[in-house]
């Protein structure tokens, strides 16, 4: 799983209807014993990582189970960090994302105006940290690696099939 993008994800059309493909899932993965835990509700499936093995980095794999016109399940899949990592992440995106681009924006009119432009300075601070914060992410993704593909390979399991992560 050598991804540049920050959540991988996959669809998968499986040819059942919406409640017999959360059934199917679940079923499968209890049944496999503790290797992950699942959390079910309607059109939606979570796989986690047991609470014993568990990490700051560790991933979950959400399922989103559509129907389609035929009476089939589309099952759109994303890894990705625990929803507080995820948050912290995209809080700190935010606020660094904001940031950039209204110092970038001072700095811009300092130097129309003839003045230092030191909102650059602050601009460019703020690309050097989304850039870190981007390279931290990858480095957790690469942490959880393993335990990434063991939430896929379960997944595969518990449906049969062959699944193909973009």
């Amino acid at each position: 799983m050598s991804s540049f993008g920050l959540r991988p994800k996959f669809t998968h059309l499986l040819e059942l209807g919406v409640q017999e493909a959360r059934d199917k899932i679940v079923e499968k993965v209890k049944s496999d014993g503790s290797r992950c835990e699942v959390k079910s509700f309607p059109g939606f499936v979570c796989l986690r990582i047991p609470e014993s093995d568990r990490h700051y980095w560790s991933p979950r794999l959400n399922l989103s189970l559509d129907a389609t016109d035929e009476g089939h399940t589309v099952i759109h899949g994303t890894y990705g960090p625990n929803a507080n990592m995820w948050s912290s992440f995209l809080y700190g995106y935010l606020l660094v994302g904001s940031v950039g681009l209204f110092s970038g924006l001072l700095g811009a009119c300092q130097n129309c105006l003839g003045m230092t432009p030191w909102g650059l300075w602050v601009f460019g601070a703020m690309l050097a940290i989304a850039i870190g914060m981007y390279l931290m992410a990858q480095f957790g993704q690469k942490l959880a690696a393993q335990q990434t593909f063991l939430l896929h390979q379960i997944y595969e399991a518990a449906v049969g099939q062959h699944v193909e992560i973009h």
